[in-house]
């Protein structure tokens, strides 16, 4: 094919990424030597149109674009100039389509780098370099994914930073992720939260984050259920890295995770569990009781709302359960909150008391830490046990012929290595100096010694939070008796039980007092098969037989 000269000519460009045509210089270096060519041919450059895409897709917008303006001018005659076959595909079925393409739209296909002719030599030529092109694109991906599979087998990850994360050079070569603050400390505490026991299901945690206006969100002002699946899914932020796809088991990372192994895998044994139905979107600060409070005929949780009075609107909850006979009743909204508010003052704990348990914690506190070298050797048990069991199932593996069995032997396998991990990681940070008792415990003994401050002065999250830890059950109303007793959380409980015998104790005083008897007369009653209560026995008398009390014999010494 006779190339032809003084044409009307479009220059075609295209490099792989964006941060090519941003950074590098291929596209002008790829227009030159197509301005050059034209130049050399007596072409008349009219446009030049570029694309940023991979060569292995077939739709592009800036080809798009060229092919529109070959249409509206087809009685130009014009001529598309490209650099190189490889810069219209690295494809050879997508290379003939798109040269098929501007056939078709009227135009012809040049380059200085082969003449696209349509003898037999030239048609061989074209397939070759196009499938010469197709396995350079095939075998740089080949390297690139070896290149990234080899980084992440040595712990880092590669892949786009998630949120919370960003790279950084490292000095080892290479990038590394590192924390981004505040979102990190975000993201921390949402998936601590979770895994507490804080936020009851996803779309909590999902709020949690969206109402902390530092965190990156959608441009509707929202974080879509898909990003708040991945970072509860992603043990990126447990500090370590895994890949499925390219079989990279689990394994520590070369960063800093923001949560604990331990954690991450207790958020993931939530999401495996039992589905919980999510906080309600319509829960008012007005009504902060919602989901708290049920109705004492059916069970069945109330709800609120605002109503409408002469000069005025009044606050009620109210019973909307079908078939319930207290259906559309409604209580005030003082008479139920109130009675919650007089529990959580009663819950005070007296300042003696409250000092007792905290003596108590810190000796506990004091002893576990004493305690470190038994529990780091328990620790290394633990392990070598788990060790133990991978082995053997490792030998099932390898004596099973049946691939359901070698399945399950294998997904156990991934579980215990899990486990060790785990350990691996409290066996790590055993010994390793941890937050001081009043740092760790300041916040929750504040809690425990006031929760009515909390409620009084706390913000609706608090006031959420301040019902989830001192209810174990709902609120029930009784339409004829009001709010009856609530069951209190453990630790209200326990403090309850304490001061109830401190009652008991106190109340011994007025009692007859405790008598000490004699040696000799302890001896004899040793021999006897029952003995009277001690502040039945009288002197000179039988047991049973009324008498002073014997409050005068002297103190005698212990039997050895």
């Amino acid at each position: 094919m006779t190339r032809k000269t003084n044409q009307q000519a479009l220059i075609y460009c295209r490099v792989s990424t964006k941060r090519q045509a941003k950074e590098g210089n291929g596209l002008s270096s790829q227009e030159t030597r197509c301005r050059e060519y034209c130049q050399h041919r007596g072409h008349q450059v009219r446009a030049v149109f570029t694309d940023d895409v991979s060569g292995s897709l077939a739709e592009r917008p800036g080809f798009d674009d060229m092919l529109a303006y070959v249409r509206k001018n087809r009685k130009l005659g014009l001529v598309v100039v490209i650099d190189d076959i490889s810069r219209m595909a690295r494809d050879v079925r997508h290379h003939f389509d798109l040269k098929e393409l501007i056939f078709r739209a009227g135009a012809t296909l040049e380059s200085p780098s082969i003449e696209f002719g349509e003898d037999s030599d030239s048609i061989l030529i074209e397939h070759l370099l196009a499938s010469v092109s197709q396995h350079q694109r095939q075998k740089n991906g080949e390297q690139a994914k070896n290149r990234m599979r080899a980084r992440m087998l040595g712990g880092y990850w590669v892949f786009n930073a998630p949120i919370g994360y960003r790279y950084q050079r490292s000095a080892a070569g290479g990038s590394i992720l590192i924390r981004e603050e505040p979102v990190a400390s975000i993201i921390s505490e949402g998936l601590e939260g979770y895994a507490s026991g804080r936020f009851n299901s996803q779309a909590e945690v999902k709020r949690f984050f969206e109402a902390h206006p530092q965190f990156p969100v959608t441009r509707h002002g929202h974080l879509t259920n898909e990003q708040a699946n991945r970072i509860m899914t992603n043990p990126v932020y447990a500090g370590y890295v895994e890949s499925k796809v390219w079989d990279v088991s689990l394994r520590k990372g070369q960063h800093e995770g923001v949560i604990s192994l331990e954690t991450f895998q207790r958020v993931q044994e939530r999401l495996a569990g039992k589905p919980v139905a999510p906080a309600r979107a319509d829960i008012h600060a007005d009504f902060p009781l919602r989901g708290f409070v049920v109705c004492g005929d059916c069970s069945h949780p109330m709800t609120a709302n605002w109503t409408k009075g002469r000069n005025n609107t009044y606050p009620y909850y109210v019973c909307r359960h079908r078939g319930c006979e207290r259906f559309g009743k409604s209580v005030k909204r003082a008479v139920v909150e109130g009675a919650f508010e007089e529990l959580l003052r009663q819950l005070v704990p007296s300042a003696d008391l409250f000092n007792l348990f905290s003596k108590l914690f810190r000796k506990r506190w004091a002893e576990a830490e004493s305690k470190v070298k038994e529990i780091r050797a328990a620790l290394k048990l633990e392990g070598a046990a788990i060790e133990k069991k991978i082995a053997q199932l490792l030998d099932r593996i390898v004596e099973s012929g049946s691939q359901t069995v070698i399945g399950a032997y294998e997904r156990k396998v991934e579980e215990l290595e899990r486990e060790k991990l785990v350990i691996a990681e409290k066996t790590a940070r055993c010994g390793t100096r941890a937050d001081s008792y009043d740092e760790t415990f300041r916040t929750a003994f504040d809690f425990l010694g006031n929760p009515w401050n909390l409620w009084e002065n706390g913000t609706f999250e608090d006031k959420r939070i301040v019902l989830k830890l001192t209810l174990a059950t709902h609120l029930e109303y009784d339409w004829n008796e009001g709010v009856r007793t609530a069951e209190i959380s453990l630790p209200f409980r326990l403090l309850q039980d304490v001061c109830d015998r401190e009652k008991v104790m106190a109340e011994r005083v007025g009692f007859e007092p405790t008598v000490r008897l004699p040696v000799h007369r302890i001896s004899s009653a040793a021999h006897s098969t029952s003995l009277p209560p001690l502040r039945a026995m009288r002197r000179g008398s039988s047991p049973g037989v009324e008498g002073p009390p014997i409050t005068d014999l002297p103190p005698f010494a212990k039997t050895p």
